[in-house]
């Protein structure tokens, strides 16, 4: 009864100290470009930036999140759940290759030639990234927008 007791008196502050009063918080993208273009394909690369500030982790995901370039919807972005660390800033790397014949349709192709003798695309982002941890979970709106400089 006494082990039990001294054990109880032990394990009670360990658990009552950590802090999971928050979820972490989103930052916003960083880092939007363009890593490969050529004429098949144009490859896109964005960091989700996160801080952290609970004793305890948890997991990210994203299901939903949507590529835009020029207005026109061209991806999805789907990602494996990734680990959140404690008490710390952190990334999520997000990369997405997009088919340049997906870009053409009736109502873009005029953006899609300016962009592409202007070398610049409008490349946006929105959707949902998942937060879960012990049961608990929320959702980060991301709608990020940003002029890309590409090169074919």
């Amino acid at each position: 009864m006494l082990k039990r007791s001294l054990f109880i008196l032990l394990i009670f502050p360990l658990v009552f100290n950590c802090t999971v009063t928050e979820k972490p918080e989103f930052l916003g993208l960083d880092k939007i470009k363009v890593i490969n273009s050529n004429f098949k394909s144009i490859t896109l690369s964005a960091d989700a930036m996160f801080k952290n500030p609970n004793d305890v982790g948890g997991k990210l995901k994203t299901d939903d999140l949507k590529v835009y370039i020029n207005d026109t919807e061209v991806a999805t972005i789907v990602s494996d759940e990734f680990d959140v660390p404690s008490k710390q800033n952190f990334t999520i790397p997000l990369v997405v290759s997009v088919a340049t014949d997906s870009l053409i349709d009736q109502k873009s192709l005029g953006g899609l030639l300016g962009s592409l003798l202007s070398q610049q695309l409008k490349v946006s982002f929105k959707g949902e990234i998942d937060y879960k941890v012990f049961g608990y979970s929320s959702s980060y709106t991301v709608d990020e927008l940003q002029n890309i400089k590409i090169k074919l």
